[in-house]
């Protein structure tokens, strides 16, 4: 997958988009970037408000731009500090990963989401690659803002 450039992958029963970027950052302020919940609107121009606590078995609500109208309740279900951070409901999960790479941090985001009802509701979801690719571009920009 091109650096930044986000890719789904469909099938009957669920979908997967997934995007990584290179971030000329360090893992720390990528990782404080991701867990400080309060923060996201005001860097990440996808979500609309995030609130709650992104740490180990905390819960989460998410209002994104691409469904302004409705707040996702999300649990965070894995939390390794610096490295893969999890939060989903029962229809799909967002996985975020950290590596150490020359310079900074690789960073990757994959949401799968689906199931047995999938098929009836998945022409009501909206593509997610613009957004993702939005997402990443925001982290990277600040994330390196920081760094300087």
């Amino acid at each position: 997958m091109p650096d930044g450039t986000a890719v789904t992958n469909k099938t009957l029963f669920s979908r997967e988009t997934a995007v990584s970027t290179a971030i000329h950052a360090p893992l720390s302020v990528v990782w404080t970037l991701l867990t400080t919940a309060p923060d996201y609107a005001r860097w990440n121009s996808t979500v609309v408000s995030l609130d709650g606590n992104i740490r180990e078995g905390g819960k989460i609500a998410l209002t994104s731009t691409l469904a302004p109208k409705r707040t996702f309740k999300l649990a965070v279900k894995e939390f390794s500090p610096e490295r893969r951070l999890v939060w989903g409901d029962r229809m799909g999960e967002r996985v975020f990963t950290l590596e150490p790479v020359d310079g900074g941090t690789r960073f990757s985001m994959r949401e799968k989401i689906g199931g047995p009802i999938f098929p009836l509701f998945s022409r009501f979801i909206p593509d997610f690659d613009a957004s993702f690719e939005q997402f990443a571009r925001d982290l990277k920009t600040e994330a390196e803002r920081v760094a300087r």
